[in-house]
């Protein structure tokens, strides 16, 4: 058996939901963009949502309309992936990185009211796996320096605080309908957000700044017409994907039970292992668990986390990292000045974490052989 990192589940029903907008003879933005947009924005308890091409193209475009321009400074965490800091360097603004708690793998508070400076225009802190962000203390920081703050979502469609999903929160929330994600569109993304004003804007910018959606625009008699009212790009989303985050997002409720399901069988193989270190719970709130990180101790294993992957891979388990901190990139390094060291805690977490396999479609056996292979490799090279 080979138990892959992730594997969508997709069933006869996106199936038919896509077929139908097909024969409909209408493929791009129309009624089912505007139904998913309404009933995902209703999931999170936000007023509005905002479907876009991409988490990439949310947060470029939440970054546009909150006034983010050149010469500009947007703080983010430096463990993330590259898509978080590509869209702030969109808007010719400098992607400021911060360090991160080792242990949840996010952003610290404190990083960020260090870094802030007169240049300094937003936060995008990052829930990585599906884990909150100190909000409380990150939200305190943006108002007293008066920052705009877009949360990168992209992993955190149920994470909640308090009760309260972080899709519902100020000022701005982008998620991810990538084919890994909890759920999925193929490709897409989405904005929620609770201001008029602001959401009226993107859906302007998503489509060339155009005034009206094409569909909504051939109902009427001058069905040529249209104004181009506001800056543009081409980041809608098609009906097609939309009819299947529909379908998704109907069993978003079974697939988060299920994702929950996996990470208790993980916590309570791996809990009293001393080489494995579990992913914390968070103290106030859900975790969504698009990812399930655990860190090797490596003073107790004579191998490196590089090699725990490739024995997992020799026994057919596919695993992988999440993330290699972006300060180390060539294209940061030679663009922003980065370099090795900058961000001490970023860097310890790197070499010792591994994904685990996590998906909703994963069975029982699959997860039992995670399980078993992790735990041989762990007595093997125990020191």
């Amino acid at each position: 058996m080979r138990v892959p990192l992730c594997r969508p589940l997709v069933g006869e029903e996106e199936v038919k939901a896509v077929a139908e907008v097909i024969r409909s003879g209408w493929l791009s933005t129309g009624p089912r963009t505007l139904e998913f947009e309404r009933d995902f924005a209703r999931y999170v308890g936000a007023k509005h949502g905002v479907a876009t091409s991409s988490c990439t193209s949310a947060l470029h475009l939440s970054l546009v309309a909150s006034g983010v321009e050149e010469g500009d400074e947007v703080i983010t965490s430096t463990f993330t992936y590259t898509a978080t800091a590509e869209a702030i360097g969109y808007t010719g603004a400098k992607p400021v990185f911060a360090d991160i708690d080792p242990v949840t793998l996010n952003i610290l508070p404190e990083e960020i009211e260090r870094r802030t400076t007169d240049r300094t225009k937003g936060v995008i802190p990052v829930h990585v796996a599906g884990h909150p962000c100190k909000m409380d203390e990150i939200y305190d920081i943006a108002g007293r320096f008066g920052l705009v703050v877009i949360n990168d979502a992209a992993h955190a469609i149920s994470t909640e605080i308090r009760g309260r999903r972080i899709g519902s929160m100020e000022h701005l929330n982008c998620f991810s309908f990538y084919a890994t994600k909890n759920i999925t569109t193929g490709e897409g993304g989405m904005i929620t957000l609770n201001e008029d004003e602001i959401a009226e804007k993107l859906r302007l910018m998503r489509l060339h700044g155009i005034d009206r959606y094409t569909w909504a625009r051939l109902q009427g008699e001058r069905r040529w017409y249209y104004e181009v009212v506001e800056r543009g790009f081409k980041y809608n989303m098609s009906d097609i994907q939309a009819a299947m985050g529909l379908c998704q997002l109907r069993k978003i409720d079974e697939i988060q039970r299920r994702r929950r399901e996996i990470a208790d069988r993980y916590n309570d193989a791996f809990s009293d292992v001393e080489e494995i270190i579990t992913p914390p719970l968070p103290e106030d709130g859900k975790h969504s668990w698009h990812l399930y990180i655990i860190r090797l101790n490596l003073e107790m294993l004579s191998i490196d986390r590089d090699e725990f992957i490739r024995r997992m891979a020799e026994r057919g388990i596919e695993c992988s990292v999440h993330f290699i901190p972006l300060h180390l990139h060539p294209f940061y390094r030679k663009r922003y000045g980065y370099k090795a060291g900058d961000f001490p805690k970023a860097e310890e977490a790197y070499r010792q974490v591994v994904t685990l396999p996590l998906f909703s479609g994963m069975g029982d056996e699959e997860v039992d052989l995670v399980i078993d292979c992790a735990l041989d490799i762990i007595r093997r090279y125990r020191r």
